[in-house]
């Protein structure tokens, strides 16, 4: 793998590359709260076969963090930025992971961009409002009371404690051991500055308006019908099972596989049982491209 900067609309973003230049490419955006390090399993995995590129965020892992002046720090900047990363590296046709926050800013690309698009990976990204689960309750009660009480739970997530929590809170403890410390301990200092809290608090306050971007969501999967794999952790208290098979309502062909006892980071816990899946739907995919 290869770890490397790139200048991106005049911000320092750093990402990561692995696979034979001239193979079919996986473009990775990453959810919260990681960056591009979660996926530092999945692509020597497939660099046999596939060139994969894991970018961080502006404002998360090791990108700049520019000024909000400068930056939209919501969905629509972020999809803008995916664009803008894509084009910088002559990247013009992949296959696209969609998990937590990349599901959103990932299908706003795709939507912009279809004929980019060869295929949808999709990891617990939920598009489907009537299927959200009961962790959103702390978030729901802020949109419908705005007041410094109902935010304070969405300030105290953004810390180690709250990373900790969303990396091993709602999985068993047998799974939780299998979760590395270094995803909270690591990643939380390098969020721990003003703007990079502000903005991961954003992006909180920021889903009650992404909501109205679901029908589109849903709009799009429905007339294009990209090839899909779903690989979901079902124990997931923002995005349980039933947000996964919403997905058959607008993509009834898609691939579905629910990994038992997985939580929202199934490629820490239950990577064995996943990569078998993504190297065959991946392989798949490339010979119905080549019309074999």
């Amino acid at each position: 793998m290869r770890h490397r900067q790139v200048k991106v609309d005049g911000n320092t973003i750093f990402y990561r590359e692995d696979g034979p230049t001239d193979a079919p490419v996986l473009l990775l955006p990453h959810g919260y709260p990681c960056s591009s390090y979660q996926f530092r399993r999945l692509m020597p995995a497939l660099a046999d076969r596939w060139r994969t590129f894991a970018p961080d965020f502006p404002g998360f892992g090791y990108s700049a963090t520019p000024d909000f002046s400068a930056f939209g720090y919501d969905f629509d900047a972020y999809a803008g930025f995916l664009t803008a990363f894509a084009d910088t590296l002559g990247l013009s046709r992949y296959a696209l992971w969609l998990h937590d926050y990349g599901s959103q800013i990932g299908l706003r690309h795709a939507i912009a961009h279809p004929q980019r698009i060869t295929a949808l990976i999709i990891q617990n990204g939920d598009v489907y409002e009537d299927v959200l689960g009961p962790k959103y309750a702390a978030i729901k009660a802020y949109w419908t009371e705005k007041t410094p009480e109902k935010h304070r739970p969405l300030e105290e997530a953004v810390s180690e404690e709250g990373f900790r929590h969303e990396f091993i809170g709602e999985v068993a403890d047998a799974v939780a051991e299998r979760m590395p410390p270094d995803l909270w301990k690591l990643h939380w200092p390098l969020m721990d500055t003003p703007l990079r809290r502000r903005l991961a608090v954003g992006l909180m306050e920021k889903l009650e308006a992404n909501l109205d971007w679901f029908p589109r969501y849903q709009a799009y999967l429905r007339e294009r019908q990209p090839p899909t794999l779903i690989v979901w952790g079902p124990e997931d208290g923002y995005m349980p099972a039933a947000s996964a098979r919403a997905y058959k309502r607008d993509l009834p062909g898609a691939e579905l596989h629910l990994v038992e006892g997985a939580g929202h980071w199934l490629l820490e816990t239950h990577f064995d049982d996943v990569l078998p899946l993504v190297r065959d739907f991946l392989a798949r995919v490339h010979r119905s491209a080549q019309g074999l």
